[in-house]
């Protein structure tokens, strides 16, 4: 039985609710960021991609996966909230497709181009395309696992979506996401002034406009040079020590990625990544422990990293500290 009958979704189910002006427009800019297919589905991309997935949720171990969804022993319906391409389920999920089932959804019509690449490599699976915040259609408590990779923090409101996609969520099961880390003062004013300079672009002229962008990130990554901070600098969020001048640069001042195995290409598409959503939300661990209290989830494991903050949470049907009872 596929997620869709599973669900009772055959047809479409009701009307669609209009999304934001914001929402339109990163529901564009995803659109074309997943239509372009070579950029992201080299070998060593896809190798990358998938073990910094494994080391964030499962602690390189994908075993842990396996346990989580075989648990009880029955078979589980999976909640892709915010799917795009298929990419990141894809390289997580893997075969364990077979044994459970699948249903991705997204804003924006890449969910054609995720159905393609689940036929392709013969994964069975179900898209609707469709806002993440508009599934009044589905049950609550429906789900035994919601994963969501880097999407919540591309809605109108991190809280609001994790709270209500919370709710489709059966007690005991899990939710998986990752949201942007807040980073500090310089960066995130220059990244702001980066995606303003581009607002008004169309897809391809932004592309285009990161180009340059790109290019110093790789001529810094070509240099090899290391810098030795000689202290902490806390109100600007930099910490003493050894790095290379290009992530130093990546991480205080503006993110211009590198990779030495990365075409320019490849390396454009992870910059039009951040910097073209108009929303790009970024958090503290305080503010993404307490959006996980108030949908009633309880934080298993949290890894914070430079870049952002990956959870692993269970539902649950006690009442926060502080909350209403």
């Amino acid at each position: 039985m596929s997620a869709f009958d599973r669900l009772n979704l055959r047809g479409l189910p009701g009307v669609q609710q209009a999304p934001s002006r914001d929402q339109r427009q990163t529901s564009a800019a995803f659109s074309y960021k997943w239509k372009r297919r070579d950029t992201y589905e080299s070998p060593t991309i896809r190798r990358r991609a998938r073990e910094w997935l494994l080391q964030r949720y499962c602690a390189d171990d994908p075993d842990r996966l396996a346990a989580w969804l075989n648990e009880g022993g029955a078979r589980k319906l999976i909640l892709d909230a915010g799917c795009g391409s298929g990419y990141s389920a894809l390289l997580f999920f893997g075969d364990l497709l077979h044994q459970h089932d699948y249903l991705g959804v997204d804003i924006s019509d890449a969910v054609e181009v995720a159905a393609s690449r689940f036929a392709e490599q013969g994964y069975p699976a179900d898209f609707l395309q469709r806002s993440l915040d508009d599934l009044d259609f589905i049950s609550d408590g429906s789900f035994d696992m919601i994963f969501s990779e880097g999407v919540l923090h591309h809605t109108d409101s991190t809280e609001r979506s994790l709270v209500y996609l919370a709710r489709k969520l059966r007690e005991g099961g899990r939710f998986l996401f990752y949201v942007y880390r807040r980073k500090g003062p310089i960066s995130e004013f220059t990244d702001d002034h980066i995606r303003e300079a581009i607002r008004g672009l169309s897809e391809e002229e932004a592309w285009e406009a990161l180009k340059p962008l790109t290019r110093l990130g790789k001529a810094l990554g070509e240099l090899g040079v290391t810098l030795d901070v000689p202290d902490h600098i806390p109100y600007l969020g930099i910490r003493k020590g050894k790095i290379d001048l290009q992530r130093f640069f990546y991480w205080h001042v503006c993110k211009a990625y590198h990779h030495e195995e990365y075409t320019e290409d490849q390396l454009n598409h992870i910059n039009f990544d951040w910097y073209r959503p108009r929303n790009c939300h970024r958090h503290s661990p305080d503010e993404v422990r307490s959006f996980c209290a108030e949908a009633g989830l309880r934080i298993e494991q949290m890894n914070v990293q430079e870049a952002g903050i990956t959870v692993v949470a269970v539902k649950t049907d006690e009442v926060p500290d502080g909350a209403d009872k």
